[in-house]
C-alpha cells in the first residue's frame, strides 16, 4: 500500500523523512534539512511543441501571486507555498492527506529558450509555461556607424 499523501501521489511531490537521512545525519540526531521548513518537489510534464517547450505542473490551492517562476535561457525554477486553513485544530481531523507548505522545482531545459517571449498561465490549478525556443538560425544585419 502506498503511504504517501494524496497530494504526493497526485503530483509526485516527495516529502523528506528520516529514512532518507545519511548515517552521519542520523548520528547527529537532526539533519540540516529539518532546521528549515520541509519543501516538497513539484512534478512536471515537459514536452516539445514544434517552436516552443511547454511545462505543466499542478499548483491547485495556490494563488497566482504566491507563485514565483524564474526562467533563464536553459532552466526554469518554480517556488510556491500552499497555505493551510488554520481554522481547524489538528485534534479535529479524522484523516489528513493534503500537502501544505512550501514546494519548488528546477528543471534544466533541453534547448535554449527566448526568455522575453515566455509566458505563464494558471488555470484551474494547472500552471502552464510556454517557452518559445531560441531561433539560433535567426540573423540580422548591423549597420556600421562611422565616427
Amino acid at each position: 500500500m502506498d503511504k504517501r499523501s494524496f497530494f504526493e501521489r497526485l503530483t509526485g511531490a516527495v516529502k523528506l523523512d528520516e529514512e532518507n537521512l545519511s548515517a552521519e545525519e542520523a548520528v547527529r540526531g537532526k539533519s540540516a534539512l529539518y532546521e528549515e521548513e520541509e519543501e516538497a518537489q513539484l512534478t512536471v510534464d515537459l514536452y516539445n511543441a514544434s517552436d516552443e517547450i511547454v511545462l505543466k505542473t499542478m499548483v491547485a490551492g495556490v494563488k497566482p501571486e504566491d507563485l514565483d517562476v524564474s526562467i533563464s535561457r536553459d532552466s526554469v525554477t518554480i517556488h510556491g507555498k500552499r497555505e493551510e486553513d488554520r481554522t481547524v485544530s489538528k485534534e479535529d481531523y479524522y484523516h489528513r492527506e493534503l500537502y501544505w507548505g512550501s514546494f519548488s522545482r528546477t528543471v534544466v531545459l533541453p534547448e535554449e529558450i527566448d526568455v522575453d517571449e515566455a509566458e505563464a498561465i494558471e488555470k484551474y490549478g494547472l500552471l502552464i509555461l510556454r517557452l518559445p525556443k531560441l531561433d539560433k538560425n535567426k540573423s540580422t544585419k548591423l549597420k556600421v556607424k562611422g565616427q
